[in-house]
């Protein structure tokens, strides 16, 4: 039980969704599920496994739950449930039950790490690959050139794609396209760029979605402000939303006067460990 928990969680962070992770660490007196005893619950509400059934285990859904509703970066909690009514004892919480022992349970709240999907295989797109691959983050490509959209320049890419524009969305859902933490546009073309924004914005505006790596994944556009001009006014007469609109980030990367691929890679992926940490980067870090 406890592999085939672990492995749907791990399945569950891969597509993107939050977890919590409830195991029981320790027991005394008579309790229904042992030391070792799991269950798991995506951000989707759907949950598999066991910690031992009855009420210790809506109970710990319920926490589960909140856990799921109020946090979004990483975090955990110890709770001791007493399996009787009148359980007492420092932060012990009585059930209704009559096993009459104690279990303790660690819940830990686990986040998906960055997959960012680098729409253009270029100088740009290599480049921050090799600064993804240095943080242990996943990344993906699509190209509309299979000669920058290889093994050879993305040997770690997670999905390489080597299609048109069209092809490439044809069944992608916002719920598949959630696998994705960051979707950026580095296209050598802008109207392949402006194909991929209108493609995706659509499909987000069917689901009624935020984009800000939560509920849908951050969208990026690398590029000047008359590029974004005239993909706003393309993106509006298909009908998207300025809501939707502005929830685009355009142009990508911290202001840090980055000129080249690589400094342009440590701008935007600065920028994505900030929103990934919630973080506000225009902020010192220091104390005073």
């Amino acid at each position: 039980m406890t592999a085939a928990v672990l492995s749907w969680a791990l399945a569950q962070l891969s597509a993107g969704h939050r977890i919590v992770l409830a195991s029981v660490v320790e027991t005394s007196g008579s309790v229904p599920g042992k030391v070792g005893a799991r269950l798991a619950m995506s951000s989707d509400g759907e949950w598999v496994g066991t910690v031992g059934g009855a009420g210790l285990e809506m109970k710990v859904l319920s926490h589960c739950r909140n856990l799921l509703q109020d946090h979004f970066q990483a975090t955990g909690a110890i709770h001791r449930f007493g399996l009787y009514k009148g359980a007492k004892g420092y932060e012990v919480t009585p059930l209704d039950s009559l096993c009459g022992g104690h279990v303790t349970l660690s819940l830990e709240v686990m986040i998906p790490m960055p997959h960012v999907l680098l729409m253009g295989g270029g100088h740009c797109g290599q480049a921050l690959a090799s600064s993804l691959d240095a943080l242990g983050w996943q990344h993906s490509v699509h190209d509309t050139r299979s000669e920058f959209c290889n093994e050879s320049l993305y040997p770690n890419a997670v999905e390489r794609s080597a299609t048109s524009v069209a092809e490439y969305f044809d069944g992608e859902t916002s719920e598949s396209l959630c696998r994705f933490s960051d979707v950026l546009l580095l296209g050598h073309d802008w109207s392949e760029d402006q194909e991929r924004l209108v493609s995706l914005l659509s499909r987000f505006q069917q689901s009624n979605s935020l984009l800000d790596g939560r509920d849908g994944p951050r969208i990026g556009v690398i590029g000047s402000r008359s590029k974004w001009q005239a993909f706003e006014k393309a993106c509006i007469e298909e009908g998207i939303s300025q809501s939707l609109l502005d929830s685009v980030i355009c142009p990508i990367g911290l202001n840090i006067g980055a000129e080249t691929p690589e400094e342009i890679a440590v701008a935007v992926v600065g920028q994505i460990l900030a929103s990934f940490k919630n973080i506000d980067a225009t902020k010192p870090s220091w104390r005073s």
